[in-house]
């Protein structure tokens, strides 16, 4: 629930909390969100979903048509961008091309009114402080991505802001520099005080990074939790993909959960009433033929509709009983002559299923 007043005082509680709606044409975004200081949140979903659209919101760029946003207890809405207390980390990090990294990050406090050597001491500082005191003088186009990502992150701290704002700060990054980089923007937001909001469509980006994910798919907060919740409990077929989880919703009785889609599934938990059921594609097992001796309670027959490779192995894309993804070696696959249209047996544990209640 959206907390505007603190009730012990009576006052509005430090760090954000708007209700961000925005019409444009046939879509609407309408999203609440309450983030506290020192709070890490990703916004995470679909392209189209309004994630961006809600960043826009946040830094002024884009007008609100209704709701509220709130810094601090403070009113925002009628705030220019300009004016606002708000740090923003764009996509593909937006350096003037003519200034060195120093005078890249002094631009901001230049702007608030600090002297030109105040400006550069302070500057100097942020980029001392994100490993780049040696590039102090060197130009966008010397920086490497990693560095030029730092740069933009050191030039939003800069002004101070109580709201910062990455807009898919990672996604102009090679992988191996993705995986550094990652690493040292997760340590330099835990030290940040004041509120940041991540958006990303990367799920590893947005699980490392957030204290809690915030779902929203076509301009509407779906889910929102811890990222070991949101993993482990996905309630749409969005996040069960962005998770890896096969994901079903049914009826329960007991350990039977008879799915919408058709047929019964036996899981570890004894539930009753309106179920999810979730389980890895990992857990699935491929069999060419109807096995005899399985310990499965779990059996569909399934058609092969398609095959990728995942990581060091091939994910099986399955229909007929049951929709479902399946992993297993390349050895495993050459051996059952995995193609499209070819026929199985699929088989998944009891203790290999986790349901909840929807």
């Amino acid at each position: 629930m959206t907390r505007t007043h603190d009730d012990r005082t009576g006052t509005a509680p430090d760090g954000l909390d708007a209700r961000l709606v925005v019409d444009r044409g046939s879509f609407r975004l309408d999203v609440a969100l309450t983030v506290a200081p020192g709070e890490v949140v990703a916004l995470l979903g679909p392209n189209g979903a309004g994630k961006t659209t809600a960043l826009r919101a946040l830094a002024g760029l884009t007008p609100l048509t209704g709701g509220h946003l709130r810094l601090d207890g403070a009113p925002l809405e009628r705030t220019p961008p300009e004016s606002r207390p708000v740090g923003v980390v764009f996509q593909d990090y937006l350096l003037f091309p003519h200034l060195t990294a120093l005078d890249n990050v002094a631009f901001g406090p230049r702007c608030q009114g600090a002297a030109k050597s105040e400006a550069r001491a302070q500057a100097a500082e942020w980029l001392g402080r994100l490993g780049l005191a040696e590039h102090t003088g060197a130009k966008p186009r010397r920086l490497s991505g990693g560095q030029a990502q730092r740069v933009a992150l050191a030039r939003a701290l800069a002004t101070r802001p109580r709201l910062l704002l990455l807009d898919e700060p990672l996604a102009a990054l090679d992988a191996r520099t993705r995986l550094e980089v990652r690493t040292q923007l997760r340590r330099h937001l835990a030290e940040f005080e004041a509120v940041a909001v991540l958006v990303t469509h990367d799920p590893l980006d947005a699980m490392v990074l957030a204290d809690r994910l915030v779902v929203v798919e076509h301009g509407e907060v779906v889910q929102e939790g811890s990222p070991s919740d949101i993993a482990r409990h996905p309630r749409t077929d969005y996040i069960a993909q962005l998770v890896g989880l096969n994901l079903h919703r049914g009826r329960a009785d007991g350990h039977t959960v008879r799915l919408d889609t058709g047929p019964a599934v036996t899981t570890a938990e004894a539930l009753s009433g309106p179920v999810f059921v979730a389980f890895p594609p990992s857990a699935v097992t491929l069999h060419g033929s109807r096995p005899t001796d399985s310990s499965a309670r779990n059996l569909w027959r399934c058609e092969v509709t398609g095959l990728e490779t995942h990581g060091d192995q091939i994910r099986a894309a399955l229909t007929g009983d049951l929709p479902l993804a399946a992993d297993l070696t390349t050895v495993a696959a050459a051996e059952l002559d995995l193609h499209p249209g070819a026929v199985v047996w699929a088989s998944v544990k009891a203790t290999q299923t986790h349901a909840y209640p929807v």
